[in-house]
């Protein structure tokens, strides 16, 4: 395999066992791992010598970050994205899950303002609807990339941390909870610090549950989206059509809106529909196979990237979305 300047940069024991499969974890290796079991050890029941036994049965498993250094979104183009998820069985399974659930979406709309056609559309995105939720133990996938990714090891360091303290304050066994290969856990997909942070326990059983509860993964959904800045009532993105060659040195730079919409207008673009021409908005760009999409995102679009930075992601979330609402209009 050709290896980029991340992966020369793995320690010497994960570079000759790059391609092999998965290896026990020797903390005697790791010395960083000191400081985490202290710092866990100070917030929860683990003591020091438990997560010592505990992390005997840890794996690093070399394959997680080769899936890392290659996300198969890297390469892929708007058409290719869009193919994936706004299938026939993904809109109409979405619909289905809309009907059966439509109380705790509608309560979720009511408490937090998120619109179920987004809620739901996350959840077909993220795991189709909970039928893919991943089968990495959390435990290796955090410590594969806490330990030998030094890229992003602050990252998964952090979240190995809270991983810890979220199965001491579940009573969850650490071995036995399974997600994504970086860690995401759940019908929702959350990642162990937006589990502690946004998730609800919306089914008032004592405990948000988003492994096993449809309705904790909705209502944490809505709050995980509230919370980052969700307008209720705004648009999330439209498409951009006279769209001139200048187009992309307005793209928007950051994942925010940059200018108000009169600006766009005022170039000679025009919308699919109008809304205040003082509202903020951002440029982004969707690479196509034959030619690319132009589309004016609102900050509701950049609230989605909190969830994920992709824009392919956003724009697939709030199109899979308006395909099941609509679904779920003719079936009504």
């Amino acid at each position: 395999m050709i290896m980029n300047k991340n992966i020369l940069s793995l320690s010497p024991l994960l570079l000759v066992l790059f391609s092999s499969s998965a290896f026990s974890l020797q903390t005697s290796h790791y010395k960083e791992l000191d400081d985490l079991f202290k710092q866990v050890a100070s917030k929860t029941d683990y003591t020091v010598q438990d997560l010592q036994t505990l992390f005997k049965d840890v794996e690093i498993k070399p394959k997680i970050i080769e899936t890392m250094e290659r996300p198969a979104e890297s390469t892929m183009t708007w058409t290719r994205y869009r193919q994936i998820f706004l299938t026939d069985r993904n809109i109409r399974r979405g619909a289905e899950f809309w009907h059966s659930n439509s109380d705790v979406l509608e309560r979720a709309e009511k408490e937090y303002g998120v619109p179920p056609e987004i809620i739901v559309a996350t959840l077909g995105v993220e795991t189709r609807y909970g039928s893919n939720t991943g089968n990495h133990r959390v435990i290796d996938a955090l410590s594969t990339l806490a330990l030998e990714y030094p890229r992003r090891s602050k990252y998964f360091t952090a979240e190995l941390k809270n991983f810890l303290i979220l199965t001491d304050e579940h009573k969850l066994d650490p071995l036995s909870v399974t997600g994504s290969y970086a860690g995401a856990i759940g019908l929702p997909q959350f990642m162990p610090s937006s589990y502690r942070n946004y998730a609800v326990d919306y089914s008032n059983d004592g405990v948000s549950d988003l492994v096993n509860s449809v309705d904790d993964a909705i209502g944490s959904i809505a709050s995980y989206y509230s919370r980052h800045g969700w307008k209720q009532g705004q648009p999330v993105s439209w498409m951009a059509t006279d769209v001139n060659s200048r187009a992309d040195r307005l793209l928007v730079k950051k994942r925010k809106t940059d200018r108000p919409l009169k600006d766009l207008l005022d170039k000679g673009f025009v919308l699919q529909q109008q809304v205040d021409i003082k509202s903020r908005v951002g440029l982004i760009k969707l690479k196509g196979d034959e030619h690319p999409e132009y589309r004016v995102a609102f900050d509701n679009f950049f609230v989605i990237t909190r969830y994920n930075t992709s824009k392919l992601y956003a724009t697939a979330v709030q199109l899979l979305g308006e395909e099941i609402k609509t679904r779920v209009q003719l079936t009504q």
